[in-house]
């Protein structure tokens, strides 16, 4: 019968090629840093993909171990023939195209608004893939290269596919919560479960026990339980976690699938795996950390799932107070006389997709004298740089856009704050009000600029988190109510005039 073979030593010249593969990932994650590198970003990405997966075609082709007919021989040993395994080629020939066809379809079809809840879901696979490898590991560990002469799984295998499988288990879970709180299709709110803290505590040390268990007892039900808890704790973590906090849930997702990935490219024997692992593990993690730095927020409390868990006092009646609401063209005219505006986008302007007349105003009010800026917000959109992007798209020039930090402290001196799809990160409630689901996150200081303008759909909405805004009712806050795109076109059609 014929016979996978087992992994060889992997030769130098794959070693080379993914070392620059590596390199060519570091590149990637450096030109990612900044929106005007992005697209060379992208393509060092690709490039480093493309050498990392043909190389591991080559070098891992699929063989045919052949019995040899030992009696036409007239010496000995009598070894198998090794023949390529053509049809097990063409069979990873059709998945990497099948897979890449999924994914050019998707990517052409997705609309940016979406683009948060696809990157989740995309974190989800990448979760299962790692689940399925270790899986398909502890089933079949011949294949694989990691059993002994007597079939047991080498101990270091053992913890490597129980990290593997652990990770990319919460990964899973874990993302696919945050893809349904994204898409609309689950509530925002934190769900607060009674004693969530000591469940989580003794679900996270019932995987590690057992992780380090199934070193000595390769038994199936160690490695099942091991997966089951870990598809739970994914869910656990993230159900307590409030919607404005979502993209950083995203970045801590990110980094958890590289981990998997790493992990899984020990049992695989890929250094390349564990090379681009590594990578989307470690920046990943480091994103998170800066998220959770900009928003007063502790990097633990996310890891354990104790994020938002103030949340449930975010309150949802609405006191009826004064407000003014404005129209396009007195919008326009103050606008126009302004010395200064500051743009604070949110995902509002993402829904409406308005990027582009809004970056079509902006250079109306330049030609008329105006100093245009934008104001970014470390979790303005759904995810980490949703707003950098739309901008991108839109042409709008790099060094008009500012992060929180860098312009805050402008707004004193600005006379128009235009506020297009932005909510809870312009929320004075999260200086004050420490009931609110959004206290401690640093906010854009938009009440001392003279004069406010703040486009929303209507005034019955509330932001993502769920809570009202001292925002609207200010005394030098003029409410512009209508979807932002049309808001914006009416704005240019009387800046033109």
């Amino acid at each position: 019968m014929p016979a996978v073979m087992e992994h060889a030593a992997t030769p130098a010249w794959a070693l080379l090629a993914y070392l620059v593969s590596g390199v060519l990932f570091i590149l990637a994650l450096r030109g990612l840093s900044s929106p005007s590198t992005s697209q060379r970003g992208n393509r060092f990405g690709m490039i480093g993909m493309a050498i990392a997966v043909v190389t591991t075609l080559v070098v891992h082709f699929p063989m045919l171990a052949v019995a040899t007919d030992c009696s036409q021989l007239p010496y000995e040993p009598c070894e198998p023939r090794q023949l390529p395994d053509w049809i097990s080629f063409l069979q990873i020939l059709a998945a990497i195209a099948f897979g890449g066809a999924i994914g050019w379809f998707t990517a052409k079809r997705i609309k940016m608004t979406d683009m948060p809840q696809l990157v989740a879901a995309f974190h989800s696979l990448v979760g299962m893939a790692a689940v399925l490898v270790g899986w398909a590991a502890y089933l079949n560990p011949p294949a694989f290269g990691i059993a002994g002469a007597d079939g047991v799984i080498e101990a270091q295998s053992r913890i490597e596919m129980g990290l593997g499988i652990a990770i990319g288990a919460i990964t899973f879970s874990g993302s696919v919560i945050a893809f349904l709180k994204l898409a609309g299709k689950m509530s925002g709110a934190p769900i607060m479960l009674p004693g969530r803290h000591v469940i989580n505590l003794g679900t996270l040390a019932g995987i590690i026990g057992l992780t380090a268990y199934f070193t000595m007892d390769q038994s199936l039900w160690v490695i099942a339980v091991v997966t089951a808890l870990s598809f739970l704790i994914g869910f656990l973590l993230i159900i307590p976690i409030g919607g404005a906090d979502m993209p950083v849930v995203v970045s801590m997702l990110n980094s958890y699938s590289g981990w998997a990935a790493a992990a899984m490219g020990f049992t695989l024997h890929n250094t390349a795996m564990i090379i681009t692992g590594a990578l989307v593990g470690s920046s990943g993690a480091i994103l998170s950390y800066i998220m959770c730095k900009a928003m007063n927020r502790s990097f633990i409390s996310v890891i354990a799932g104790g994020f938002g868990a103030v949340a449930e006092a975010g309150g949802e009646a609405k006191e009826q107070r004064p407000w003014k609401r404005g129209s396009a063209e007195d919008a326009a005219f103050l606008l126009s006389e302004a010395e200064q505006v500051i743009i604070i986008p949110g995902y509002g302007m993402a829904v409406a997709q308005a990027q582009h007349v809004l970056r079509e105003m902006g250079d109306q009010l330049k030609a008329k004298g105006v100093r245009v800026k934008y104001a970014i917000h470390p979790v303005a959109g759904r995810m980490p740089g949703h707003m950098n992007v739309l901008l991108a798209e839109a042409n709008v020039p790099y060094d008009e856009v500012f992060e929180l930090e860098d312009i805050n402290g402008e707004f004193a001196q600005t006379d128009v704050a235009f506020i297009i799809g932005a909510n809870d990160v312009v929320n004075p409630a999260a200086k004050t009000d420490k009931s609110s689901p959004i206290y401690g996150m640093p906010v854009f200081d938009v009440e001392k600029a003279k004069t406010i303008m703040f486009i929303k759909r209507s005034m019955g909405g509330v932001g993502y988190a769920g809570v009202d805004n001292d925002v609207f009712y200010m005394d030098q806050t003029m409410m512009l109510l209508a979807d932002a795109k049309k808001m914006v076109e009416d704005i240019n059609k009387a800046l033109s005039h």
